[in-house]
């Protein structure tokens, strides 16, 4: 795709959203740029705008901008979302001066280990903005990246003290072996902490080539695992897959050292989120009918839910039948967008 496969309604819906800010009611995510380029990219670029006009009652305004962020104060501007506007100003700064692809290598490593701040939401919305920059570069799009690494660095948020549990050889199974967290109290936040063990999975790696593969296996087997175990949180355990799935969209822009790295955390963002809203038991699932991808499709977009259609998305990319069932599982589980 590039940017006439769209007749330019990305740009245009990208440019309708870079007045809004990247979360609601103060920690709720505007999804919406992520949709808009999952819709685009997947060859519906003319239900745009109408699938926008049914979310723009979710959306807020871009906060005060505080004060400018700089090569020298950056590190104590990191963290904090007050000054979500001022990172937005800086990477827009900062994509004017240099190649998109410098400035996403230079900061992909600082901004990867607080890949758990805003429920992952940051790190996904970056892989949305990538794919669509790596499909043809325009000024709308670099500005997503731009929104998008602003928000990841505004809320950044590291994990440490997890004790590594013994592994398994395949994702699926170190999947399955993720120890839940038996709380229902508080958020996202609350509940990553106390995530506190977590199997190691694939630490040993640092072969690119071997990281990306490894890396498709994840998404393969997170998003496998949302049919059957989807309906413990039909909205939070959409991320187990999306979220590493944005990181390897990211990998073919970025330099074949950050490769590895990329895998280890997006394993335990993917571990994370399973531990933290896994359900009690699994349940055995399967869709009534057997659907074609562009029905999956369609019917995602009927239901209209931003993260039902954002996992069909990831659900296209792994491209099998228990892929598809999985998207399908979540129009079922999932409230429709009104």
């Amino acid at each position: 795709m590039d940017t006439s496969d769209t007749g330019g309604q990305l740009e245009e819906a990208l440019e309708r959203l870079h007045s809004a800010g990247p979360e609601r009611l103060g920690r709720l995510t505007n999804h919406a740029p992520m949709v808009v380029e999952a819709l685009a990219a997947r060859g519906h670029a003319d239900a745009v705008h109408g699938w926008l006009d049914r979310y723009r009652g979710r959306l807020e305004d871009l906060p005060a901008a505080v004060a400018d962020v700089t090569a020298d104060n950056w590190r104590e501007a990191l963290g904090d979302p007050r000054r979500v506007a001022d990172w937005i100003a800086h990477f827009s700064r900062e994509l004017s001066d240099h190649p998109w692809r410098a400035v996403l290598a230079t900061w992909w490593p600082r901004l990867l280990p607080g890949v758990y701040g805003g429920s992952t939401h940051p790190v996904i919305r970056v892989g949305h903005a990538v794919r669509a920059l790596e499909a043809g570069a325009s000024a709308p799009r670099l500005a997503e990246l731009a929104h998008g690494l602003g928000y990841w660095a505004a809320r950044h948020h590291t994990v440490s003290g997890i004790t590594s549990l013994p592994g398994a050889p395949t994702a699926r199974a170190s999947l399955d072996a993720v120890p839940a967290v038996h709380t229902a109290e508080g958020g996202f936040p609350a509940r990553l902490a106390a995530v506190r063990r977590l199997p190691a999975w694939a630490e040993h790696v640092t072969d690119p080539d071997t990281a990306r593969e490894r890396l498709s296996e994840l998404v393969r087997a997170a998003t496998h695992r949302y049919a059957t175990h989807g309906h413990g949180e039909e909205t939070m355990l959409v991320h187990a897959a999306t979220a590493p799935n944005a990181v390897l969209r990211a990998l073919p822009s970025l330099p074949r050292d950050l490769w590895a790295p990329s895998l280890h955390a997006a394993w335990t963002a993917s571990a994370a989120v399973t531990a933290m809203y896994a359900p009690a038991e699994p349940v055995e699932w399967s869709p009534s009918v057997r659907l074609t991808a562009e029905e999956v499709l369609e019917r995602a977009l009927a239901h209209g839910d931003e993260h039902v259609v954002k996992l069909t998305d990831t659900a296209l990319d792994v491209g099998d039948d228990r892929a598809l069932a999985a998207a399908l599982r979540s129009v079922e589980l999932s409230t429709p967008l009104a």
